[in-house]
Order: structure tokens, then sequence, then C-alpha cells
């Protein structure tokens, strides 16, 4: 992106993204509030799934753009928690032996290990059902837009989007796969649910159905330029998940190299950019955003 990574960014910018993180944070520790319960195992775990550290991109983009878009009211707060708890769960199963297995996620050992897997499985389907709770019970929106709201989280976490990309990425990441088929495996395991949230932005903001169109645009380079960017992290120390879980798949890194493959990130970041700048006046907070984010992808292996 323009933004360089790394760059200092101004006082007004920090203000803002440590007020909608902090939101962020809050509203999710009320959202799971009735999971206090110590001898409640799967609560406990919905807690710490969700709430443990993480960047918390995906609500901070929906605020972000909504807010550019003019919506004025806390329903982007929500709708972005709902996406939060969805990419929880999308998480808790991931890490499953049956799936990634994974020990440790956002520096913390997986839930699968802390609680069990019986435990885990339980967790990832309350997530889900929290989620889609919380968006149909939007009380400040028409039922008419709850309901394509409920519909475009359902379509991101089914066929259309995660359960395809993980299936794909199970049954043929260990296998050759060509550049088009990866690319496919990553959209719908991150650009689809990138594609959501734009929509669920646009929707809830009334804006033209020619903005629709350039955020869809907009997640599409996003997602694939995540996927590199979680390819180029796979050995990354500081990442606070399991090292080298890439060794022997079909990514864009076994097939390109790392200086390949970081340059066609910064492509796709400065693709998204672009289609960010067609629907903003002034796009500097997401770009600024997206730059903080990807940051480690300058890192040399």
């Amino acid at each position: 992106m323009t933004t360089q990574p790394g760059a200092i960014l101004d006082l007004g910018f920090t203000e803002r993204l440590s007020q909608v993180r902090a939101s962020i944070e809050k509203r999710l520790d009320e959202l799971l509030s009735e999971s206090r319960n110590e001898r409640d195992l799967v609560a406990l775990a919905m807690r710490e799934s969700t709430l443990a550290p993480g960047k918390r991109m995906r609500p901070i983009l929906l605020i972000l753009i909504a807010d550019g878009l003019g919506h004025r009211s806390n329903c982007a707060l929500d709708l972005g928690c709902a996406v939060e708890l969805i990419h929880a769960a999308s998480l808790v199963l991931d890490d499953m032996p049956c799936m990634d297995n994974a020990s440790l996620r956002r520096g913390r050992p997986t839930v699968h290990l802390k609680f069990g897997e019986d435990v885990a499985i339980l967790t990832a389907v309350a997530l889900l059902s929290r989620a889609f709770g919380v968006i149909a019970s939007i009380s400040e929106l028409a039922p008419s837009i709850r309901t394509q709201l409920v519909e475009l989280a359902a379509n991101a976490v089914g066929m259309k989007g995660l359960v395809s990309g993980q299936f794909q990425d199970l049954r043929d990441g260990q296998r050759s796969r060509s550049p088009e088929q990866i690319a496919l495996t990553n959209n719908l395991k991150t650009g689809v649910l990138f594609g959501a949230i734009v929509d669920m932005a646009w929707l809830i903001s009334n804006s033209d159905e020619r903005v629709r169109a350039v955020l869809q645009n907009f997640a599409l380079e996003l997602g694939q330029a995540f996927q590199m960017y979680d390819d180029l992290c796979d050995n990354c120390p500081d990442s606070g998940k399991d090292q080298g879980k890439d060794v022997g798949k079909s990514t864009f890194v076994s097939i390109y190299g790392v200086d390949k493959v970081r340059e066609q990130l910064y492509t796709h970041l400065a693709n998204a950019e672009r289609n960010l700048r067609q629907v903003f006046d002034d796009a500097d907070m997401i770009a600024g955003f997206m730059a903080m984010v990807f940051k480690k992808a300058t890192i040399t292996r």
C-alpha cells in the first residue's frame, strides 16, 4: 500500500484506532459476559478463544469502512464483534488434531489442548450460534436488513466460504496445485469473509450499488494479500502460532519463493488501496491500518 509498513502514524490515527479497538474489546467481553461460570468449560473456552489478544482486523475494518460510508450507530460494532466470534470459531476448528493439529494460538495453548477436543468442538458451535444471534438481534436495523446480514454471514461460513476453503486446503494442500487452485482456496478461506465484511458495512450504510462492487474488489485483493502474509509468517518466531505448519503444502511460497510472494503481496495491497480510494475521498485511516497489519511481511527469512 502507499502507506509504508512501520511508518510513523499521526496521533489522530493512533487515538482513533485505539478507540475502535477498545470499543471492540469491551463489547466482546459484554457479549460473552454470561460465560463466566468457572465450572462451565465451554463458556470459559469461548472467552479464552475470543478474548485472547489478537489483531481484531476484521471488526476494525468493518467499523472503519462503515464509518467512511457515513454510518453513525453501534450497529457496525455489533456486526464487527459477530464477525470476530465467527473468526474465533474458525480458529478453534482449524487447530483441531483432525485439521491443522496446532498447539499454539495467539501465544497460548490451543483450545483443544487446554480444555479437550470435546469442549473445543462445542465451543466452536457455541461461538457461531452466538454470532448469528448477535446479528439477528440488532434492533436498530429493519428486519429485512437483519435477514440479509444473517445470509451474508451464513454464506461466508458455509460451502461458499470458510468450510469449502478449509476442506480444499486439508484435502488438496499436500498435493501439487496450480496457482489458480491455490488462489481459489485462499479466497474461500479468507477473501469471502472479507467480502461479507464490506457487504455488511455497505448494507447498513445504504450506499450506492457501485460502491459495493468496488469494495468487493478491495476484499478480493485483501484476501489474497492476507493469505500470502500468513504464508510468509509461517516461520516467524513471534507469530504466536506453531511454526512450519506449511511445510510440505502447496502454497505460493512453495511455488514462487519468499521474494516473489512478498512482491506479489504488495501488488495486491496496492490494488486494494486503489479500490479504497475510488470509494473514499480520504482512505488514509484504512490504508494506515492495513499497513500496520501487514508490516511483518517485510521480515526476511
